[in-house]
């Protein structure tokens, strides 16, 4: 949970547009405010396309944000930057990827690919210090020693994931942003991947931005939750008040598709559909209101009456 009330990263009015050609723009996030704060998982959850990965991909400046302000660890790193916040960020802030076997070399043995990162920033004083490192994380994330040389297509889905995790933690980074990192794996293999995040989180105390749609897995992992619908982060709050009291509608209907365990249950659960054109949603229109504790809605006032005297 939160350690302290100075957050690690702060992000205010992020807009990340792509220009397709001179008569359109595609605007993948449109002014997106929240805060994360050191040794938190804050999820992140929308359908498709809402703008999940374009976030993640501009906090670590793959893209560079159209607007707005991205505050790291005290650094600004939303506008140019300078060598030294350069290499601050590139070792402080890693990335886990979707698709493990599309982000890992394959010419690369795996111990190569863990060890890239300290290789460029030159971050051991020798190579046996450099094969201790790597062994030592490939032991914590589950897998051996000797697997260091292994090529990747030799291992499965989820030890792919894992040496992509290795990959990320090797630098010891304050944060890490986990890109759909479980989506691509079988049901028992991410309950494994995020059980030894957890456990990894609770040794090293990084902070994790968890990007995912699986709001089941963002239930068990997340501290803070974010709900995104076309760029906009339509209600944000703690696990237990975005579960418990969701206001926007977009988010009642993501909970409502959430598949029951049991039987009965699962045969009464009516999935609730969400048409923002239909009931005249505005995003651009809508402010952020304060419900209490760490919950926040988007939402005109109009809006915002409607949708709590429903609840009633």
């Amino acid at each position: 949970m939160t350690t302290t009330k100075e957050p690690l990263l702060k992000v205010k009015g992020l807009k990340q547009h792509f220009q397709i050609n001179n008569n359109f723009t595609v605007k993948a996030v449109d002014g997106v405010d929240f805060v994360i704060y050191p040794g938190e998982t804050y999820g992140l959850v929308g359908e498709s396309g809402s703008g999940k990965s374009t976030i993640g991909r501009s906090l670590i400046r793959l893209y560079d944000p159209t607007a707005g302000e991205i505050e790291f660890d005290h650094m600004d790193i939303s506008g140019k930057m300078n060598r030294e916040t350069k290499d601050r960020l590139r070792t402080e802030m890693q990335m886990i990827f979707q698709d493990p076997m599309a982000c890992l070399n394959p010419r690369k043995k795996v111990g190569e690919i863990i060890a890239q990162g300290l290789d460029i920033h030159h971050l051991y004083q020798n190579r046996t210090e450099r094969a201790e490192k790597v062994a030592k994380m490939l032991e914590k994330v589950g897998l051996a020693p000797e697997h260091a040389d292994r090529y990747p297509h030799q291992f499965s889905g989820g030890q792919r994931q894992r040496v992509g995790i290795a990959r990320a933690l090797i630098m010891n980074p304050k944060l890490v942003i986990a890109d759909e990192c479980i989506s691509a794996l079988d049901v028992s293999i991410q309950a494994q991947v995020v059980n030894l995040m957890k456990d990894l989180q609770v040794e090293t105390g990084t902070t994790y931005l968890f990007i995912a749609h699986d709001l089941s897995m963002v239930k068990y992992i997340s501290d803070r939750i974010g709900v995104l619908h076309l760029g906009h982060l339509v209600e944000t709050g703690t696990t237990d008040e975005i579960f418990e009291n969701p206001v926007h509608p977009y988010t009642q209907s993501l909970l409502s598709a959430i598949p029951r365990p049991n039987p009965q249950l699962e045969r009464q659960r009516v999935a609730k559909g969400y048409d923002y054109k239909a009931e005249g949603v505005d995003y651009t229109k809508g402010v952020r209101h304060h419900l209490g504790g760490e919950h926040f809605v988007l939402a005109t006032p109009e809006e915002l009456e409607r949708w709590t005297a429903n609840q009633k």
